[in-house]
């Protein structure tokens, strides 16, 4: 299936979860993403737990195939010679390379961008890290939870009396990695169509999750009021703006605006708490808002959030979420047919282009699956891509294949 990014060719040298979700991305609207993995085990994720059944041991994780649909994969060893001579041979057929190394990895190997860019001009070159290419953190390691807790978010995040709550979904990785790797990409590629150059993209998880304060920061740089865990509006600090227990569960409530607000309260009868809005938890206003929310179910409460419109719904476990008529609605699940696994299903595309839109391209690779075909197309002889193997510059599929994602 053509999609808008059809011409767009990306070598994806990360592993794990920003860079791979990045590309994803991208790749489900048509873009070619050729995952070059090295002649070990290749992208850590292949071997995440859990695992479907499936003939190719490389290609079984839940984890992996979540983010490397429609993507091809080539084994080089870029710590021998003739092994960086095949990226640098193939980067000159490519818009975009994205990598996630701490920075200086891929300089020290002899293939850094100032070296690339001499084989190919007009490439985009973008590089996730988690403190970014300068500055004191440049070489220290980290993962999500360090980026957000040295951010201040983490610590803004739970209740004023209890501890720092940890997100369910990576928010740093995610949101500050590849979104920002992603925009930062199509940012570079229309400068490019300008210019005819390419350029650096920098990407720092740190910074990239740093930008998602902008509300809090904006407040403190005016006021100079530093916030506590629990006190922001849209943190918990209001009642009209928190999860409350029900009588079988959770739900939302998100009355902010005083027309939201005025209508659950005439909901249940009590325009008395109109006016108590923005007390915060805690208060007898509080404790009189918990007290009505368990006299309903969940059920009782959507229904009751259909009749009075007021920002009011269930908190779903993820297998509810999955299963419900907004996710069904909006082909936010689809299945596509892995080879040796069967039918996978997996998350949709989330943006939605009227004209163009994505889609699956195609199941995730096995480990070096693609190895001969990459080459043959650069121009390598038959003779000459055996060689490359007998060496060990490369690696086609790796029959029998096994690792470890904790190693």
């Amino acid at each position: 299936m053509n999609g808008p990014l059809t011409d767009l060719r990306i070598l994806d040298l990360s592993r794990l979860l920003p860079g791979g979700f990045c590309s994803l991305l991208l790749a489900d609207f048509g873009a070619e993403v050729l995952k070059v993995e090295d002649t070990g085990m290749g992208d850590y994720v292949r071997w995440a737990p859990p695992h479907y059944e499936g003939a190719d041991e490389s290609a079984r994780s839940s984890l992996y195939l979540a983010l490397n649909r429609g993507k091809r994969s080539i084994r080089v060893n870029l710590k021998e010679e003739a092994g960086r001579e095949v990226l640098l041979r193939l980067v000159r057929d490519y818009d975009v390379l994205l990598e996630s190394f701490r920075p200086g990895v891929l300089d020290r190997l002899g293939v850094g961008y100032e070296r690339l860019r001499e084989e190919n001009p007009g490439l985009v070159y973008c590089a996730i890290s988690g403190y970014g290419q300068d500055g004191p953190y440049r070489d220290r390691s980290g993962h999500d939870m360090n980026y957000l807790g040295l951010i201040g978010m983490l610590g803004l995040t739970g209740d004023r009396d209890g501890p720092p709550v940890q997100s369910a979904g990576q928010i740093a990785d995610l949101g500050g990695g590849a979104l920002m790797a992603a925009f930062g990409i199509m940012t570079a590629l229309r400068e490019r169509e300008r210019s005819g150059a390419g350029q650096f993209v920098d990407v720092s998880m740190a910074d990239g999750a740093l930008s998602w304060m902008a509300m809090i920061a904006g407040r403190y740089f005016c006021d100079r009021v530093v916030p506590e865990r629990g006190g922001l509006e849209l943190a918990g600090s209001l009642l009209c703006y928190r999860p409350y227990a029900c009588r079988d569960g959770h739900v939302t409530l998100g009355a902010l605006e005083p027309k939201f607000w005025s209508a659950w309260c005439r909901g249940v009868g009590r325009e008395d708490l109109v006016e108590k809005q923005f007390e915060s938890p805690g208060s007898e206003a509080h404790a009189e808002v918990e007290r009505i929310f368990m006299e309903r179910t969940r059920d009782e409460w959507q229904a009751f959030a259909s009749e009075h419109d007021c920002c009011l719904e269930p908190v779903l476990g993820l297998g509810e979420a999955l299963d419900s008529e907004l996710v069904r609605a909006r082909e936010m699940v689809v299945e596509l047919d892995q080879p040796g696994a069967g039918p996978v299903r997996q998350l949709g595309v989330p943006v939605k282009l009227s004209r163009t839109p994505g889609a699956p391209q195609g199941p995730g690779p096995a480990l070096g699956e693609h190895t001969d075909e990459v080459l043959a197309a650069a121009g390598y002889s038959a003779d000459e891509i055996a060689e490359l193997k007998d060496s060990g510059s490369v690696a086609g599929p790796a029959a029998g294949a096994a690792g470890s994602f904790m190693a």
